[in-house]
């Protein structure tokens, strides 16, 4: 149970990448294409079953007909290379309004409506199972219960009971999917935590790979979920468990040494989740600034700082209003001259914490505006709505520093991504010491979330760093993220999936291999 690397220094990186013809690790794979070669090496491409609550494609009706959409982010970038052969399937929940009409008989997207060589097996569940599964066990009792908030998660035992049913549907959908004795089933999530269990009793060979993309939380606070016994047992089924930090992954195995896991004998580690690199970029244009001020509102020549979140009570976004209006009261000279652009994607808007967050930060930024807001001038913007990927890395290479301030989050990939899209070298970066990104990117500017004066003072510090020191933090920063990235990630996990199981499998036929002898 221990970390291969510490990935916060680039110096433990390998100084070039292996001709095509010689044996990949999965410290050589970058991109999509090394994931694919590895995937070749380790003879596990065929028969490969991702299995996540999120579809990677989500069908709509629109007035110009079904519409695609594709959810942004490195994570179904990933997972798509890793679907990259014939054979390869995603079973995940149909919820857009054209979903069943672009799908066949057997519940599978056709291919005219999918554009990929996996298939995509869609689970048809009802008002009453989503709102117990989804809304119920999982974003109102196990998501507050991961994370350090002040939110109390609700425990019902009807959402239990539905979430063991979804779980059993999904793992049942595995094993139809599956067309070996031995697939390779990579479960995405604690949607999912009882899957690992109920594909393996009725495959006992599989491999299962499980990575939990939230924190994961002490004993004593897992102590409080009703079913933790059984929710530990779905995960100890796995063949690799995957967390995202050393702290989650000494909570996870505290909470089996404690017995809450006993039984299972899942390889447990730390893998930090990245972003996909970009293979291209220039430099950002003069008119980029411009574009971005004319679509929010923002005047010309003033500095620009940005958050991008989803309207959620754990990104801290209420700390981080608070500390901007502190640093606009302490440095009057700032007042017109620097606005916070704050994204907002609306989240889980049928539940009351996520009501309540939402009208809190609305408050907060009228009353900022009232204040201090002259002709001209917002101190803060907010756009509480979506924005689609190149929009959003529009606003990351327009602004001058870029405020992650989550309250506790697994990883936290706007962190990365807005080094990622920072080819010029510019730009500041303060950053939750309560992310997970926190550990690899130490060159940021780390603040506590919940310290409002000590965030407002790194917001100052981040608007008055020099350039010469900006390009210094920001390079380091880069050579972290780019090394490390979402399909080494991926291919770490699988490597270490199929080298755990098939020593696990060479344990099994070794007596029978003696007696035979």
């Amino acid at each position: 149970m221990r970390v291969r690397g510490n990935p916060a220094h680039p110096s433990t990186l390998p100084s070039s990448r292996p001709r095509a013809a010689e044996l990949l690790t999965p410290a050589d794979v970058r991109d999509s294409a090394d994931l694919a070669r590895l995937l070749d090496q380790l003879g596990c491409g065929d028969d490969l079953i991702v299995v996540s609550n999120r579809a990677p494609c989500i069908h709509s009706h629109t007035d110009d007909g079904i519409v695609a959409q594709r959810p942004a982010g490195g994570l179904v970038t990933a997972l798509e290379a890793v679907l990259s052969k014939e054979g390869g399937c995603w079973i995940a929940h149909g919820s857009g309004s054209a979903d069943r009409e672009t799908c066949d008989a057997a519940d599978h997207v056709r291919r005219q409506h999918l554009g990929a060589p996996y298939r995509l097996r869609r689970l048809w569940l009802s008002e009453h199972e989503v709102a117990g599964y989804y809304d119920g066990l999982a974003n109102e009792a196990l998501w507050p219960l991961c994370h350090r908030t002040e939110v109390e998660p609700t425990f019902r035992a009807a959402d239990w009971d539905h979430y063991v049913r979804v779980n059993q549907r999904f793992a049942d959908a595995v094993v139809a999917e599956a067309s070996g004795p031995r697939p390779v089933v990579l479960v995405q999530d604690y949607h999912l935590a009882l899957v690992p269990k109920m594909v393996r009793e009725q495959m006992p060979d599989a491999v299962i790979i499980l990575f939990w993309h939230i924190p994961f939380p002490e004993p004593k606070v897992l102590a409080r979920f009703p079913w933790r016994e059984q929710m530990m047992a779905g995960l100890s089924a796995s063949t690799v468990v995957g967390l995202h930090t050393p702290a989650d992954l000494a909570n996870f195995s505290m909470s089996r040494a404690s017995g809450q896991g006993a039984g299972g004998g899942a390889h447990a580690g730390a893998y930090p989740i990245s972003i996909a690199w970009p293979t291209r970029q220039d430099p950002p244009s003069p008119s980029l600034r411009t574009r971005i001020g004319e679509r929010f509102g923002i005047a010309p020549g003033v500095r620009l700082l940005v958050g991008v979140d989803r309207m959620d009570y754990t990104k801290g976004i209420p700390q981080r209003l608070q500390a901007f209006e502190q640093l606009l009261e302490q440095r009057p000279e700032l007042r017109g001259k620097v606005t916070l652009l704050q994204i907002g994607a609306p989240c889980r808007g049928a539940l009351p914490a996520y009501q309540q967050i939402a009208r809190q930060v609305a408050g907060l930024t009228a009353s900022i505006n009232a204040r201090f807001g002259s002709d001209g001038w917002q101190p803060v913007v907010l756009h509480a709505a979506s924005l689609d990927a190149a929009a959003v890395d529009e606003c990351y290479r327009a602004a001058d520093v870029c405020l992650v301030t989550s309250l506790h989050d697994g990883m936290n990939l706007v962190a990365k991504e807005f080094v990622a899209a920072r080819n010029d070298l510019r730009g500041a970066l303060v950053l939750s010491s309560q992310a997970g990104a926190a550990a690899e990117l130490q060159q940021a500017l780390i603040v506590d979330p919940r310290d409002i004066a000590g965030i407002a003072h790194a917001i100052g510090r981040a608007l008055d760093m020099p350039q010469d020191e900006q390009a210094l933090r920001m390079r380091a920063m880069r050579g972290v993220v780019s090394q490390f990235t979402v399909f080494r990630w991926a291919a770490q996990l699988l490597a270490d999936g199929m080298r755990i199981a098939s020593g696990r499998r060479e344990r099994r036929l070794l007596p029978a291999t003696r007696l035979a002898a």
